[in-house]
């Protein structure tokens, strides 16, 4: 092991992309290559299914655009297209294409998300491979396929697995781009943030500015033609982003569904308001729980704010480490040109790294933990450049000495994290602090003094400060893996202290029945009643957060003549209608979208549907409490409806027959 960590390519070699495509490659990392492969698919799919329809919000626009090439388009909410998500649809592409080829289920939305993880983490171990030890790749694969954030996010159907995917791709065709020169690698760059764009919006565009920053400074070109590349790939950008917009804008409002999350009909404003400058300053309009300032209801922000409460186990791990040997990293190869491979990797990777983290840092909108997942690729393949390039000059002392506070620091930062869940496997935490303490001191060995016996030293040296490193976030993971997570709030691991969101089923304040873990949500959401589809029974909150179970006799009743109508009932919230969209396998009209707080439909056009004999059902799931803006329009419908129809309850569910 030491020889594979101690023998670098050659730093100037060009690879192809695919590792596997190149000659004189050892049989032994073929098949190790391949064994990482296989492990992070096996960690993507096993128990795959257990996370039900995960985020519902998603799944019901998936099956929405899986039966309607207009939803498909549009990203919609529904089949009869009132509504979109208050994302633009590409992630929905890729599931609705899955769902298409293997019918609706839980497994065909969710693989895609699950194929995307083993796809980025060849890409990692392919980046760091070009031009460093195959030893150090498998390291930077290895810890990304084993990050808990990551795990759980490439088994979820949020956007993010999509969006980590194009960063990944993104940074891979910049780094391609600096070695040859050749200009079509920085518009595939370019193209993949544009996509990335439509994955996600503006936080796509995070790692932009290291891309640039990486070109202009270290590609061997003059800077009129680096100039010229980037402008190029602006192009690129602008166009694979565009052509949606384009679409969106300039055909007419009437002919198309609202763009959910905004209040005006827009996908400029959702970019720029909800989806962009709200998430920095916490402004965001129509928001249900955000919190402007520092200390808002997504926490405090700061430079601590990821190594805190349940953002620590999802991606802070490793992170005092990577901060460690990203700087022992550049001092070994500050002597060396700009242009040198080995560090336009490393200020790739250790670049991505900074500028997220410290981004997500000090936004003071809307922020979840599992948005950490953008940081586990250069996250891995920071620590496994720094940590073999200081592997490779151990038989220097401070290098000895970087190593053993490295791995002493990274053991005492487990123990933290793992103390944050006193009840799961308390006894996890004193062998992490054990295996650190001896692998610390083993690395203060020096190699030389063993003589012959010196690389049976090196490789149990190795194997305790790996596992030591890498047993906490990867017990986490199993942990990760072997519990089903819905909702639209999920994250990694167990509870821990000052968690807001609960494990299991819960992953958010709702979701499938038999959730383990239900915790309070934000002040101001909880003024939320108790009305069916959702409330604080059966799966925490689900109305807001997560789509509910819905019994058979509430289907059955709902799907009565169901031909006749556009949509067979209407729920204020996106998630409320899609428990009962997904049960159905009919349109829900999703009223005011996510929150309950756009303006669509407002109380005249809901009018008009319900005269024009459009919508059977109202189902009544209680109000989702007081938002902080945004449109009243879904509380005025919700009361018109009650003032003017009769209530039925169908097992708990309380329904008005819109047509009588």
């Amino acid at each position: 092991m030491t020889a594979v960590l101690t023998r670098f390519s050659d730093p100037h070699a060009v690879f192809r992309p695919l590792i596997l495509a190149r000659t004189g490659v050892a049989l032994w990392e073929r098949i190790s290559f391949f064994g990482l492969l296989i492990a992070a698919a096996v960690i993507n799919l096993v128990n795959l299914t257990s996370s039900g329809w995960a985020n519902s919000f998603y799944s019901a626009a998936v099956q929405a655009g899986a039966s309607n090439w207009e939803a498909f388009l549009y990203g919609s909410s529904d089949a009869a297209n009132s509504i979109t998500v208050d994302k633009p649809p590409a992630s929905l592409w890729i599931m609705e294409l899955s769902v298409r080829l293997f019918g609706l289920s839980s497994f065909s939305i969710l693989l895609p998300e699950a194929i995307m993880g083993v796809v980025t983490v060849a890409l990692v171990y392919v980046m760091v491979r070009r031009h460093f030890a195959a030893g150090t790749a498998l390291l930077a694969g290895g810890v990304l396929a084993i990050t808990p954030v990551a795990v759980l996010m490439f088994r979820f159907n949020n956007p993010d697995a999509l969006l980590v995917l194009l960063m990944t791709l993104a940074a891979y065709f910049t780094l391609r781009g600096i070695e040859s020169g050749k200009i079509r690698w920085i518009l595939w760059a370019g193209a993949m943030v544009g996509f990335g764009f439509l994955t996600k919006q503006l936080q796509a565009f995070i790692i932009v500015p290291v891309l640039v920053a990486a070109y202009l400074w270290m590609s061997k070109l003059g800077i009129g033609r680096r100039l010229l590349h980037l402008l190029a790939a602006l192009g690129a950008l602008i166009v694979s982003a565009g052509w949606w917009v384009a679409i969106v804008q300039l055909v007419p409002a009437s002919m198309r569904p609202f763009i959910g999350g905004s209040q005006t009909n827009s996908f400029l404003e959702l970019t720029f308001g909800y989806n962009g400058l709200g998430r920095l300053t916490g402004s965001e309009t129509g928001s249900v729980g955000g919190g402007a300032g520092t200390t808002g209801n997504w926490g405090a922000t700061g430079l601590l704010r990821l190594f805190q409460d349940e953002i620590g186990g999802q991606i802070s791990w490793l992170l005092p480490a990577a901060l460690i040997v990203m700087v022992a990293a550049f001092v070994l190869l500050w002597r060396t040109p700009r242009t040198h491979p080995r560090r336009v990797v490393l200020f790739l990777f250790s670049g991505w790294l900074l500028v997220t983290a410290l981004f997500f840092s000090f936004m003071a909108g809307i922020f979840h933990a599992y948005y950490t997942v953008a940081l586990a690729p250069p996250l891995a393949g920071t620590v496994a450049i720094g940590a073999g390039l200081l592997w490779s000059r151990r038989s220097e002392l401070w290098a000895r000495i970087v190593l053993a506070l490295t791995v002493l620091v990274t053991a005492f930062w487990a123990y933290s994290l793992l103390a944050e869940a006193s009840t799961w496997l308390p006894w996890l935490k004193y062998v992490v602090l054990v295996l650190g303490f001896i692998g610390g001191v083993m690395l203060l060995l020096p190699p030389l003094l063993f003589g012959q016996r010196g690389r049976m030293l090196a490789a149990a040296t190795l194997a305790v400060t790996l596992v030591s490193g890498l047993i906490a976030p990867a017990v986490y993971s199993v942990e990760t893996i072997s519990t089903g997570h819905t909702g639209s709030i999920v994250t990694a691991g167990p509870t821990v202290s000052g968690s807001m969101t609960g494990r299991g089923g819960g992953g958010g304040f709702g979701g499938a029945p038999g959730g383990q873990g239900q915790t309070q949500p934000p002040a101001s959401i909880r003024a939320r009643g108790t009305g069916t589809g959702g409330g604080f029974g059966g799966g925490g909150m689900s109305g807001l957060l997560g789509g509910g179970p819905v019994s058979s006799d509430v289907v059955a009743t709902l799907s009565v003549d169901a031909s006749s109508y556009e949509w067979i009932a209407a729920a204020v919230g996106s998630n409320n209608a899609s428990g009962y969209q997904l049960q159905s396998g009919d349109s829900v009209m999703p009223i005011g979208g996510f929150n309950g707080t756009d303006p669509s439909p407002t109380l005249a056009q809901f009018k008009a549907y319900v005269a024009a004999g459009e919508i059977h059902y109202f189902i009544d799931t209680g109000s989702l409490g007081q938002a902080s803006s945004g449109s009243s329009d879904s509380s005025a419908i919700a009361s018109w409806v009650e003032k003017n129809f009769t209530a039925k309850t169908v097992d708990g569910v309380t329904l008005y027959d819109l047509t009588k």
